[in-house]
């Protein structure tokens, strides 16, 4: 008689499934992180609207350069800082696209790369304004990410090279492009800069929630620089005096109510940082969630005062 183990033995092996060679396409939009795409996309919406030019006439340009931006420029930035991260992803987020495997290989620099040609294709399209700001936008992407550079082990470097291309070159770009791909006057360029700098604050306000781990990895982070009461501190001062600059502009400009708007928008904002400096590392997060939201509707308010006097 035959034993339930001898035909238990006997049975064929179940077979492997091999290895995947081609990323899943839903990983790949995993990688490409639209939920980071709006910051880009809202500030190029600013330049769209402090061009001055119609917007309902120039949808098609609008609607490319919100593409570029975000869906682009963004999601490029998104694969390339996952790829050189990749190593450190494998022990303290092993479930990521590219440490989980559901992107093999080489992949996930393969996509960064495809991502950078698309992006310089599109900004062709747009004048060269666009095209240079686009491509210093996705260099310090590379900078930020990739060796030798790697901006991101230094807070103060890394957060610069992220606020000034989210927020400073998208706002340039979406001007540039509303004006045929011309230079932008130096009223938007202004409006550029300052948020620009004010966005550095921002980007610090994401490091709090890794402090442990970026000490761990040596990555100098602001909190890590200053401790976490000092970057509360830094973080706001920046945020505000980036705003009161630009309130300050916009009484120059001849605008006194679109700057009572954004000074509104920064009363609300220090109210609550009183909060978050009281507690950093526990309300960072919140004061990301109900703060920032202020800054960015200020940036739309100067914007709108901007395209009033036909970009100043």
């Amino acid at each position: 008689m035959t034993s339930t183990k001898d035909l238990g033995s006997s049975a064929p092996p179940t077979p492997r499934l091999p290895a995947r060679t081609t990323p899943e396409p839903s990983a790949v939009l995993e990688l490409l992180k639209p939920i980071t795409w709006f910051p880009p996309m809202w500030a190029f919406a600013c330049g769209v609207v402090s061009s001055g030019q119609p917007i309902l006439a120039n949808w098609r340009i609008a609607l490319t350069g919100i593409v570029l931006a975000g869906p682009l420029v963004c999601a490029m930035s998104q694969a390339i800082n996952d790829w050189y991260d990749r190593d450190v992803d494998a022990i303290n987020e092993p479930d990521r696209p590219i440490p989980s495997g559901r992107i093999p290989g080489r992949w996930g620099l393969y996509v960064a790369g495809i991502w950078t040609v698309l992006s310089l294709l599109v900004a062709t399209t747009l004048g060269p304004w666009v095209l240079i700001s686009a491509a210093v936008g996705m260099a310090l992407a590379w900078a930020y990410s990739a060796p030798p550079f790697r901006l991101k082990r230094n807070g103060w470097l890394g957060n610069a090279a992220c606020g000034f291309s989210y927020e400073g070159l998208a706002w340039m770009t979406g001007a540039a492009a509303m004006l045929g791909g011309a230079l932008p006057p130096a009223p938007i360029l202004w409006l550029a800069f300052l948020y620009s700098v004010g966005a550095h604050g921002i980007m610090t306000l994401n490091d709090f929630k890794s402090i442990k781990g970026d000490r761990q990895m040596g990555i100098d982070s602001v909190p890590v620089l200053l401790g976490p009461d000092a970057a509360a501190w830094a973080a706001s001062f920046v945020m505000a005096a980036s705003q009161v600059v630009v309130i300050g502009l916009l009484i120059s400009w001849g605008h006194p109510y679109f700057a009572a708007i954004v000074a509104a928008l920064l009363l609300g904002q220090i109210a609550m940082m009183a909060k978050f400096i009281a507690s950093p590392v526990e309300r960072a997060l919140w004061y990301s969630g109900f703060g920032v939201p202020l800054y960015v509707l200020g940036m739309m308010a100067s914007a709108f005062a901007v395209r009033a006097v036909g970009g100043g």
